[in-house]
This record gives C-alpha cells, sequence and structure tokens, in this order.
C-alpha cells in the first residue's frame, strides 16, 4: 500500500511530499522523479508506481519544491539535485539492503543525472530515464547530455520514436558514447509516451524489470 509522508530538504528550501509504493516482495526500489509540468501525483506517475510494484519493484515519488509550492517555474538546477539527493539518502536510509536505482521522467530523469554526474554514492546501482529531454521542441542539440558522460552506472534510455524533446538519431548518438548505457525504443510513442489512445506505461516498467535483472 502507498504511504505518504513529508521530508525536509533543507532549511531554506523547506520540505516537499513523498510516496512509497512498497511491494510485499520487494526485490528494488527507485526514486521516480517528476517532470517539468507535473507532480508526483500525476496519472503517468501513479499508474507507472502500480505497474512496477506489480513486478516486484518499490517506488518513491516525490514532489520537487517549485510543485510542492505550486509554482510553474521549475527549480533551478541546485535545488532539484538537493532535493534528489536528500531523496535517495533517505530511501537507502529506511531500506539498505534493497538495490536503490534512481529515475525520473523527463526533467526529473536530467537533474537526477545532473545529481549523480556530481556525486554518486556507491550504494545507487543504475539510473532510468522515461524520456530523457535531450533538447528543446524543434532546436536539436546534445548539449544536455554532456553531463553523462561522468556517470560510471548503468544508465537505462526509455525513449519513445516520436519525442520531440529527443530526436532518436541523436538519443542513440549520445548512447553509442556512453558505455554503460542500454537505449530502448518504443515505437510511435511522443513525449508522454502514448501513441494515439495506446499508453505505453507496462511496456516501461516491463523494460526496467528486465534492465534490472539483467
Amino acid at each position: 500500500m502507498p504511504s505518504k509522508n513529508k521530508i525536509e530538504i533543507s532549511k531554506s528550501i523547506g520540505s516537499v511530499s513523498f510516496e512509497l509504493t512498497e511491494p510485499k516482495s520487494m526485490k528494488a526500489i527507485l526514486t521516480l522523479a517528476h517532470g517539468a509540468g507535473a507532480g508526483m501525483n500525476h496519472r503517468f506517475m501513479t499508474a507507472l508506481a502500480g505497474e512496477l510494484a506489480n513486478l516486484g519493484i518499490g517506488s518513491i515519488r516525490f514532489n520537487f519544491p517549485y510543485m510542492e509550492n505550486g509554482k510553474k517555474r521549475p527549480d533551478v538546477s541546485a535545488v532539484a539535485e538537493k532535493t534528489i539527493s536528500v531523496m535517495l539518502a533517505h530511501t537507502h536510509e529506511n531500506f539498505p539492503k534493497t538495490p536503490l536505482f534512481a529515475s525520473g521522467k523527463s526533467f526529473g530523469g536530467r537533474m537526477s543525472s545532473q545529481c549523480l554526474s556530481k556525486e554518486c554514492p556507491d550504494y545507487i546501482k543504475g539510473i532510468s530515464f522515461f524520456g530523457f529531454p535531450l533538447h528543446p521542441p524543434g532546436n536539436p542539440s546534445t548539449d544536455r547530455a554532456e553531463h553523462l558522460k561522468s556517470i560510471k552506472i548503468p544508465m537505462l534510455f526509455l525513449q519513445g520514436t516520436r519525442d520531440t524533446l529527443a530526436e532518436m538519431k541523436l538519443v542513440e548518438k549520445v548512447c553509442k558514447m556512453l558505455s554503460t548505457s542500454t537505449l530502448i525504443k518504443f515505437e510511435g510513442a511522443d513525449h508522454s509516451f502514448k501513441s494515439g489512445k495506446r499508453e505505453f506505461i507496462p511496456e516501461l516498467a516491463q523494460a526496467v524489470n528486465n534492465w534490472i535483472h539483467s
């Protein structure tokens, strides 16, 4: 059953909400950071947490401070990265024997990787990206991927082939340069992992499950 709580990030930043989804027999746990436009209780986030739990993978969803405070502009990198660092440490403290992975949707994934590119505790086993936002729409570039070269743990890129924030040829180029990366493509999926009325959330969870096993 999910359990809700609050945690202080720092005196100056304040506290944020988080929610633990813990399956009965948990083989791994993810910190699951939300995207720029929707918080931890967005339907994509809760559905993904549920699908992961069905496969024995726990998750901790949490709000970034701007979302917690009802603001629209995302936090600066330093605040977002501090939030992720605190959530990773908190998760490890509470589940020290459970393999811990970082992950995030779009902005949440990029902030998680920026955090780990600067400091990556040895208890973090890998990081998965649910749509890495490689560039703004209509402005293809790989500048946002430069920091990934500093990350030595396994990285899983889950990318839709119709994602306007990640031109597939550029994603492939980036992943070829990263020796610890795995790229899984979702044919026809956009940045929200939708293709028409179809959603790819069960497939995303299964891909994470297979990657953790490997």
